[in-house]
């Protein structure tokens, strides 16, 4: 009998403290219209005494728990997703574990960046999907503001912290995940890099000096990238999962910049009531910006059982992954099921959606050329007003 991964829980942990754009104001040359016209961003958490990568792992997992009404003996793997955990050595999954009590789970630890979510979420559907597991805990959760050079108005405007968590459990109703798509580009690893830790650059008195154990970014390789990744992402999925485009009830992009999300619903042509975005409240919080902005929809009502929805996502590596999701958190009556294609009737439909879908692609694509010309066109523009601005 098939099993799938059903989501039946979900929750958020985020600090108390609201760093502004006004705060910024008086911390770097920077101003609130300058941040939110680049970026989007509002606001941003920021972790206090005691708010670390663990406490917002294990109180976004209670609250799924309690969510789903699952105890703790009964979690059988718990994957956390981040770059940010609390000690390098040991993994802060089993930090997690220990302190949620599920006494016969399994834990470890994902790193893919801002993508580390959907390649949890994918990873705990195959345990699922093969019998391995019964009921896995997915976090993404990350503690960015030490890794943050909070002198550098480039990148302290966009970081946050912040973490959220679901609950996976197997379910013979056909639910959960429909298709996905991992993928990483390690020709550009060095344009999203804290070039201080690990073993190739270990912290020093010249890391110190240099400022290396800070983030530092390449905006326009990551903007680039992101850009086409995402729109070509989500054709992939949603062509995969044997869906059309108006199937499809909710995009969760990854919340990294407003400007990213915006082209790529042009692109794609989607209207804007079926885009979750709320990067203006959080700012990037990496591994944790995909479940958290999946809570916040949920918080506004924008998903009903039997939606689907689009999780898409990019981040350092430079990674993507999205995933099409078949979203029924409640239990139905376990069972077989009479037909062994899902959803039904699917095949008579298919030779219409791929077609839809084949005409939906070239319309993106083209939107995407066009756009890529007219950014090209203006690049020189804005080359010169921004040295008339510095003469």
């Amino acid at each position: 009998m098939k099993r799938y991964g059903r989501i039946t829980g979900w929750g958020k942990s985020v600090p108390q403290r609201i760093l502004t754009n006004h705060d910024l104001e008086q911390m770097v040359d920077t101003t609130d219209e300058w941040i939110v016209t680049r970026t989007g961003i509002r606001e941003r958490r920021i972790a206090g005494a005691g708010e670390t990568t663990s406490s917002m792992a294990v109180e976004s997992c209670r609250q799924a728990m309690e969510r789903a009404g699952v105890g703790p003996e009964e979690i059988d793997l718990i994957i956390v997703a981040t770059s940010s955990p609390d000690y390098f050595c040991p993994p802060v999954s089993s930090m997690v574990e220990d302190q949620l009590g599920t006494i016969k789970a399994g834990a470890f630890t994902l790193v893919a960046g801002c993508t580390g979510f959907v390649y949890a979420l994918v990873t705990a559907s195959q345990f699922i999907e093969t019998g391995l597991y019964d009921k896995v805990l997915v976090v993404g959760v990350e503690k960015l503001s030490p890794a943050v050079d909070w002198t550098d108005r480039n990148t302290c405007v966009l970081f946050g912290d912040g973490g959220a968590a679901v609950l996976m459990e197997a379910s013979d109703q056909p639910t959960g995940l429909l298709s996905c798509e991992l993928g990483s580009n390690g020709r550009d690893w060095d344009a999203l890099i804290a070039p201080g830790y690990g073993t190739a650059k270990p912290f020093s008195e010249e890391v110190l000096r240099n400022r290396d154990h800070f983030l530092r970014m390449d905006g326009r390789r990551v903007f680039k990238f992101a850009t086409r990744k995402m729109t070509d992402s989500v054709i992939n999925v949603v062509q995969a999962s044997g869906l059309s485009w108006d199937d499809i009830d909710l995009v969760i992009p990854h919340q990294a910049n407003a400007r990213i999300i915006e082209l790529a619903v042009r692109r794609l042509g989607i209207e804007e009531d079926k885009v979750m975005v709320n990067v203006d409240r959080y700012g990037n919080t990496s591994a944790a910006s995909i479940p958290l902005a999946l809570c916040d929809a949920l918080e506004q009502g924008r998903l009903q059982s039997g939606s689907h929805v689009v999780l898409v996502g990019f981040g350092a590596g430079l990674t993507w992954a999205a995933a099409v999701l078949h979203w029924q958190p409640e239990r139905g009556i376990e069972g077989p099921i009479l037909v062994e294609n899902w959803p039904l009737l699917s095949n008579l439909f298919q030779p219409v959606t791929r077609v839809r879908n084949a005409v939906w692609s070239t319309q993106v694509n083209a939107r995407a050329r066009l756009q890529d010309l007219a950014m090209a066109a203006m690049t020189p523009i804005n080359q010169w007003q921004r040295r008339t601005r510095d003469q």
